[in-house]
């Protein structure tokens, strides 16, 4: 009895996207079509909890959903909502904090 015969080639499992920031994989591994004010409000974010960043955290992600926003009406959105979006919780929760802790000092 003689095997089946193998396939020549098999079909690649993906087909390479026109440009990277077209992939949602390669989005979510490198900052690709990403808006730098997103990044940057991700980062203050995170570093709201020292409460000194928190109002500029705050302001940075306003600036990023603004952008976000505009570049949807072009030919290359930016990316990065979420990241605006932590920024902006965070960046409040810490302004909150700080001027909670303002008040307290005036009252005491």
């Amino acid at each position: 009895m003689i095997p089946p015969p193998l396939p020549a080639s098999k079909p690649p499992l993906q087909q390479p996207s026109s440009s990277l920031g077209d992939d949602l994989g390669m989005r979510l591994l490198l900052p690709v079509g990403r808006s730098g004010w997103a990044i940057a409000a991700g980062y203050l974010g995170l570093f709201s909890f020292l409460v000194i960043p928190a109002p500029v955290s705050l302001i940075i992600s306003l600036i990023a959903l603004v952008d976000i926003q505009r570049s949807r009406k072009t030919a290359q959105p930016k990316y990065g909502l979420g990241r605006s979006i932590f920024g902006l919780i965070m960046g409040t929760l810490g302004t909150l904090i700080l001027i909670l802790a303002a008040v307290s000092s005036f009252i005491a």
